[in-house]
């Protein structure tokens, strides 16, 4: 653990998230390893109305980073010889009549062209609405339980996006395919394979795949939700919710110190065979997206970097490394979310703002709520 006089260390990093902080998020706690070494710090505040600080390795709902841990154990499946990705998705799940043209890669690279199940926009601006994900009824029915076949059925139910493998859409519905897919093949439960493959060999203890248990494990910064209700806006704490709504769309929790650990871990090649290491860090040509991770310039001076970023109902995390492992960001915000996700261009700015201070120079950050 870092000394109480660590922020002074590396000012620029603790400017940097005061600066988050300032743009309007709650709190921020950033972790980075690098050629300094380890360096933790936080800025803002745990729980609104209070004055303590987020905890440095806080729990978080990680949002979409939980799309990685996917992506990596049907990798690591596929090199047990159970799942091949070239094989349809079809061949795997009969049970839902998916378009035979869908590969398994195509659900990790998202080119399945399959429906969002939390709603897709549209270039021209036309929304099609899929669960409810925001405002009141949201709040109000925040516990309740969603099955995965349940998001699946219902995204089947809407028209496909485009043809399989023409083009790159960002779809949910893709990653909780994969998870019925993990659980056909191997017979045992997401939260058990990924316990088997990943968190065990990794001691990652404070990770957790919730499926519907609404609990965050102390210590933890609070996330909140405004929406209007009879013309008067209200913000509700919904630190606590049931995330089966997005399924292994995004529902893990984590800490800073564990993404950490995760991502140096598989980008060093400790969880994938290098051949499929390489396969996953290999970007589709429209967004850069590989199987489960952004691949992406960080600018003039900083290379290549690997990422994902999540955000969900006032928590969000940001996780990137080199292509090596050796260098990596991983940080923790809680704010107040709302339906018009209007902190969304400033999430998209302070992710750049730490991509570049840390990584060195030029433009990243792919940021995407769940």
């Amino acid at each position: 653990m870092q000394s109480p006089t660590a922020a002074q260390d590396r000012p620029e990093l603790q400017k940097a998230i005061q600066e988050i902080v300032d743009s309007g998020f709650a709190g921020v706690s950033l972790r980075v390893h690098d050629e300094q070494g380890e360096w933790v710090g936080s800025a803002g505040v745990r729980e609104l109305g209070e004055t303590e600080k987020p905890p440095t390795n806080g729990h978080i709902r990680i949002g979409s980073n939980t799309k990685t841990f996917t992506a990596t154990l049907v990798l690591q499946l596929v090199a047990e010889g159970k799942i091949a990705l070239d094989t349809p998705a079809a061949d795997y799940l009969p049970e839902f009549g998916l378009d035979q043209r869908i590969t398994v890669r195509m659900l990790l690279q998202h080119t399945s062209g399959v429906f969002n199940f939390t709603g897709e926009y549209y270039p021209d601006g036309t929304v099609a609405a899929g669960i409810v994900w925001s405002g009141k009824e949201w709040v109000d029915n925040r516990f309740k339980t969603y099955r995965p076949e349940e998001l699946v059925r219902l995204a089947l139910s809407k028209p496909a996006r485009f043809e399989p493998g023409t083009d790159w859409s960002y779809s949910n519905t893709n990653y909780v395919l994969a998870r019925l897919l993990i659980e056909k093949v191997t017979g045992r439960s997401l939260a058990e394979e990924m316990q088997r493959l990943i968190l065990g060999p990794l001691g990652l203890s404070d990770t957790v795949a919730p499926t519907t248990q609404p609990e965050l494990p102390e210590p933890h910064a609070h996330a909140y939700y405004r929406y209007e209700d009879a013309g008067e806006q209200q913000t509700v704490d919904v630190t606590r919710q049931n995330p089966s709504w997005i399924s292994s769309g995004g529902d893990m929790i984590s800490t800073t110190r564990d993404l950490h650990t995760f991502i140096s871990a598989l980008m060093g090649g400790e969880l994938l065979p290098a051949p499929l290491l390489a396969e996953m860090c290999t970007p589709e040509s429209k967004v850069g997206y590989g199987l489960g991770v952004f691949v992406q310039d960080a600018g003039p001076n900083g290379g290549t970097v690997i990422s994902h970023n999540g955000g969900i109902a006032g928590h969000a995390a940001l996780m990137y490394s080199t292509p090596d492992g050796a260098k990596t960001l991983t940080a923790s915000l809680n704010y107040v979310d709302d339906a018009a996700m209007s902190l969304a261009a400033a999430f998209q700015k302070a992710t750049q703002r730490l991509v570049e201070e840390v990584f060195g120079g030029g433009q990243a950050g792919s940021a995407d709520a769940a």
